[in-house]
């Protein structure tokens, strides 16, 4: 069956007393865009959002709307035509503008499998000399002498195709010998320490600030064959909270893919998890606050090593 999505643009005002028409039609299923909501959550979390594409400050402008679908036959038109006769009886008692335009939107929708069809584009990644990236659901074309990582995009948020990823790769790959241990500050979904043991790592630790990252992690593991013996992931916020820091030893390498602010807060702590000859992987910088990354760093006791950039993304290799 096919769709017509149908989108109305209100206010935060708006939003429940539209919800509870579009309920007087046996319609529950609401898909909304606050934009107070959004605003707020932008200003709350600005220190994580570097690695966000700048078209997401756009949004903070955008109007909310509330989005529902209905099936493109005759019952379906037929609640469409319900929707904007009481949107339009509500636009009408409205003479002070409180609850916005009131424009209803409307745009036919294919029935496809929208979970799935992301899949076609997400294809094996070799990154350096030694790995590969195999979607868990696409088997290898032929024999590689690769180390293979397989990750299933759907459960996690980081593929390894983002260049600040693929920096942090690269570089563990180059620094990390057989048998050295790993800290890995900001995991997601554990991509880089995952690789890592892949990689010959004795034992890994990994900690976000965002508790959803240790099962996604510790599945990532899992799908790869390996155990949770030497493995050890967990969440807190190291720049906030000594006990947290205390969790943690001194590393062989020590990585963060995060984004400029986290990596410039945590700056005067990293020293304090590296062994003297331990290297500091730090990415998801984009460019226009790389020197105040790197002033940072040097600040705190570290010397930038190696730098890797492209168009938009810095990363910092440091002793």
């Amino acid at each position: 069956m096919d769709w017509i999505k149908i989108s109305i643009i209100t206010t935060n005002e708006g939003i429940d007393p539209i919800c509870s028409r579009l309920s007087d039609f046996g319609i529950d299923g609401v898909e909304i865009l606050d934009k107070d909501d959004f605003k707020e959550f932008l200003e709350n979390n600005r220190k994580y959002w570097d690695y966000v594409d700048e078209e997401l400050e756009k949004l903070k402008e955008a109007d909310t709307k509330l989005t529902v679908y209905v099936s493109d036959d005759e019952d379906g038109k037929s609640k469409l035509e319900e929707i904007k006769i009481s949107i339009s009886e509500m636009k009408k008692s409205d003479t002070e503008g409180v609850f916005g335009t009131l424009n209803i939107l409307t745009a036919n929708v294919k029935d496809e499998d929208w979970s799935e069809n992301w899949k076609q584009y997400f294809k094996p990644l070799e990154i350096g000399k030694k790995v590969l990236i195999q979607p868990e659901w696409q088997p290898l074309e032929g024999e590689t002498d690769r180390i293979v990582f397989k990750v299933n995009p759907g459960m996690t948020f980081g593929t390894g195709s983002h260049d600040s990823t693929r920096f942090c790769i690269e570089e563990i790959e180059k620094n990390l010998n057989a048998g050295d241990t790993l800290l890995d500050l900001g995991c997601g979904s554990g991509i880089l320490s995952v690789i890592a043991l892949l990689l010959g790592a004795s034992d890994c630790t990994a900690v976000d600030i965002d508790p959803n990252a240790v099962d996604v992690a510790y599945s990532n593991l899992e799908l790869n064959g390996l155990d949770r013996a030497n493995y050890h992931v967990s969440a807190g916020d190291i720049i906030s909270n000594a006990d947290v820091r205390a969790r943690f030893g001194k590393y062989d390498v020590v990585v963060a893919n995060i984004v400029a602010d986290v990596i410039i807060a945590l700056s005067p702590y990293v020293r304090g998890f590296m062994n003297d000859n331990a290297v500091f992987i730090c990415s998801g910088i984009i460019n226009e606050r790389a020197e105040e990354v790197k002033l940072a760093l040097e600040e705190a006791g570290l010397k930038v090593d190696e730098i890797k950039r492209s168009d938009e993304w810095t990363a910092y290799t440091c002793r």
